[in-house]
């Protein structure tokens, strides 16, 4: 599935997700950018009461199933979200029954990319997306 790092980088589309810290409560904000340079920026409301992880994979969700949409191929995640980084990863086991939900959404959804990297960021480095 995957080849050497420089084809890989061909075509690369990166997605930077984040909760909002301050534009709404239970919302979020998704940064898509082609390789380029054309960048989509979305900020989404979400009209449920939702915890922070909730937040994080309900933007997640919404990032990729734009980036489906735009028939991306090759897409590299970034999150400051180290719970949802390291289960999306593997890092992590998910034990609580809405984190497994997420998960296998998130799994099946991602199975649309030739190439699919998810990264932990910095909350400085992804102010963007915030």
């Amino acid at each position: 599935m995957e080849q050497d790092s420089s084809d890989n980088k061909r075509g690369l589309w990166k997605l930077s997700v984040d909760k909002s810290s301050c534009v709404f409560e239970n919302g979020a904000g998704l940064v898509l950018t082609s390789p380029d340079g054309l960048t989509l920026e979305y900020a989404l409301r979400f009209g449920f009461k939702a915890t922070n992880n909730e937040v994080e994979w309900e933007v997640l969700i919404a990032g990729l199933t734009i980036a489906n949409h735009l028939q991306v191929q090759k897409l590299e995640v970034s999150s400051d979200s180290k719970l949802v980084v390291g289960l999306v990863s593997e890092e992590y086991e998910a034990k609580e029954e809405s984190m497994v939900k997420y998960l296998a959404h998130v799994q099946n959804l991602k199975s649309a990319f030739q190439v699919f990297r998810v990264l932990k960021v910095p909350r400085a480095e992804n102010v963007k997306a915030d």
